[in-house]
C-alpha cells in the first residue's frame, strides 16, 4: 500500500510505451486515461455518481434497461435500487456516434462489463436471462445480482450459502417452501440432478460391499458343494449284472472330474478369495476417512 507520493516522472512512467498510447494520458501517475466512455441516460429520479474510466453508481428505482423497463417503468413503489457498473458497453464503448453526437447508454445486463445490482424489488432471473432450474425464477422480490467475466468469492474463514431463514419475503408474502441451491453450468437446466448426501452414500456403499461379500460366501459354498458332488460322481460305480460285483469307475469320468476339481480349487476358489480381499481394499480406499480417496469432503457440506 502506498503511503506517500512517489517521485516517478512522466517520462519514466511512459518509458517503453508507444506514442499513440502515451498521448492518451494527461498525467500517467495521477491523471485520467483518455478513453471512449458513453454517457448515461439518466432519469430525473436517479442520482448518478460517475467516476473516471467508465465507473458508475446509480441510485434510483429498478431499471435493468430502458426508462420503461423494470418496476420503475411500471411506476411501482418500494423498488429502490443501487446499480454499480464498470465498463458500460464494455468493449463496444463509444462516446460519440459517426456524426460526432454524444452517445448515451441505458443499463445493459449483457453488454456492460461488470455489475453489482441491488434492488428492493426486481425480476433478477429475467434481468440476467437465467433458466429457472430447480429453484425457479425470483420475480417481484428483493435481489442482489452479480455479473462479470470472472467472479471470485473468498473468505478468510468460512462461507455459508443458506436459504429460507425467514417466514416472510421482503414483499410481506409468506415463504411456503424451502428452495435449495442450484449450480448450473452453461445456463442449461435440462441435465440438473440432485446432489448426493455424502453420509447416506457412504452408508449405501458399505451395505453394498456387505451384500457383495455375502454373495462371495454363497458362491464359495456352492463351489465347495459342487466339488464334493464332483468327487462322488468321479468315483461312483455301477453294479454289474454278472454276479452283482461293482464295476470299475469310468476312466473318462475320472479324467474329466479331476480336471474340474483342480480347476475349481485352483481358479474359482482362488478368484473368490482375491475378490474378497479386493472388497476390503476398496472399502479401505474409498470409505475410510483417513484414506486419500475418501469419498466425503473433509471441508464442505450440503443438505
Amino acid at each position: 500500500m502506498t503511503t506517500k507520493k512517489g517521485n516517478t516522472s512522466k517520462d519514466e512512467a511512459l518509458e517503453g510505451v508507444s506514442p499513440e498510447i502515451a498521448a492518451q494520458y494527461n498525467d500517467p501517475i495521477e491523471g485520467v486515461l483518455t478513453e471512449e466512455v458513453p454517457g448515461f441516460n439518466q432519469l430525473a429520479g436517479e442520482k448518478v455518481v460517475s467516476g473516471p474510466n467508465n465507473t458508475w453508481i446509480v441510485l434510483g428505482r429498478d431499471r435493468p434497461g430502458s426508462p420503461f423497463s423494470g418496476y420503475s417503468g411500471k411506476m411501482h413503489t418500494q423498488c429502490g435500487t443501487i446499480d454499480m457498473v464498470v465498463g458500460r458497453m464494455s468493449s463496444k464503448a463509444k462516446s460519440k456516434n459517426k456524426k460526432g453526437e454524444p452517445l448515451y447508454a441505458d443499463p445493459n445486463f449483457i453488454s456492460d462489463a461488470a455489475r453489482i445490482y441491488i434492488s428492493q424489488k426486481t425480476d433478477i432471473d429475467k434481468n440476467l436471462q437465467l433458466v429457472p432450474g430447480g429453484v425457479g425464477n425470483g420475480d417481484v422480490k428483493s435481489a442482489i445480482g452479480i455479473k462479470a467475466d470472472q467472479i471470485r468469492i473468498v473468505a478468510r474463514e468460512g462461507i455459508k450459502l443458506v436459504t429460507r431463514t425467514d417466514d416472510e419475503n421482503s414483499q410481506g408474502g409468506p415463504i411456503k417452501s424451502t428452495l435449495g441451491i442450484d449450480i448450473i453450468a452453461g445456463n442449461e437446466e435440462h441435465s440438473l440432478q440432485p446432489m448426493v448426501k455424502g453420509e447416506n452414500l457412504k452408508q449405501a456403499l458399505e451395505r453394498l460391499v456387505h451384500h457383495v461379500d455375502k454373495l462371495n460366501g454363497i458362491v464359495m459354498g456352492l463351489v465347495t458343494s459342487q466339488m464334493q458332488f464332483n468327487a462322488a460322481v468321479t468315483a461312483h460305480t455301477h453294479i454289474s449284472p454278472f454276479g452283482g460285483a461293482p464295476t470299475t469307475p469310468s476312466p473318462t469320468v475320472i479324467s474329466a472330474g479331476m480336471q474340474v476339481m483342480v480347476s475349481q480349487m485352483k481358479d474359482t476358489t482362488r478368484s473368490l478369495l482375491t475378490h474378497k480381499a479386493n472388497l476390503q481394499i476398496y472399502k479401505a480406499k474409498y470409505l475410510t476417512p483417513v484414506a486419500d480417496c475418501w469419498i466425503l469432503s473433509r471441508h464442505n457440506k450440503a443438505n
